[in-house]
């Protein structure tokens, strides 16, 4: 079981980076949500999530400096990458949050507890199974953000270089394809 929840979890780390792909770092950056969700800050929360619960929750508090985690920090500091912060910097600080959550999923049983000072009392002591579970789900519903953040910067998408998971069509099927869906939507609302 360990080893599918590694597999699952991996899968979606390289969704993710696979997203910044061919983008300059302006369309890396860009926020394209009312919310200001953008690639490169996906990735860098991503990080900052892989060192909490693989590392503070186990008692391996990462040796990289985070300075969003300080009490200096502003809210959604880890949601983006600032001006002298690399795509670089970020993507291998990622790579190293995997290193960092590999070697404590490595060390530990899937029924050892940690301790999650965030979560409700009732729910602060969960085990490593349920973190795995926790942070497949969490970098699965982010790359799913990054699937469309990126299809409004150039219309890139799907999965994973070559298996993009979409049905088959070109650009002109997708276009007549939303075209069908928009009048529909149009009728539906009319109902009402």
């Amino acid at each position: 079981m360990k080893a599918a929840l590694r597999e699952y979890l991996q899968i979606a780390r390289e969704a993710v980076l696979w997203k910044l792909d061919g983008l300059s770092e302006y369309d890396a950056r860009r926020p394209l949500t009312p919310t200001a969700t953008n690639l490169l800050g996906l990735v860098k929360h991503l990080a900052s999530v892989e060192f909490g619960y693989f590392g503070l929750v186990f008692g391996r508090p990462p040796q990289e400096d985070v300075p969003w985690w300080s009490d200096e920090a502003h809210p959604n500091d880890d949601m983006w990458a600032t001006a002298d912060e690399t795509r670089q910097d970020i993507v291998a600080l990622y790579r190293r949050a995997w290193a960092w959550a590999e070697a404590t999923i490595e060390d530990k049983q899937l029924s050892d507890r940690g301790r999650v000072p965030w979560w409700p009392p009732e729910r602060a002591e969960p085990t490593l199974h349920t973190v795995l579970v926790h942070v497949v789900a969490e970098t699965n519903r982010h790359a799913g953000h990054a699937d469309i953040v990126r299809e409004i910067i150039d219309g890139a998408a799907g999965h994973r270089a070559g298996n993009d998971s979409l049905a088959p069509g070109g650009p002109a099927w997708w276009s007549q394809y939303r075209d069908k869906l928009e009048r529909v939507a149009q009728q539906a609302g009319t109902l009402r």
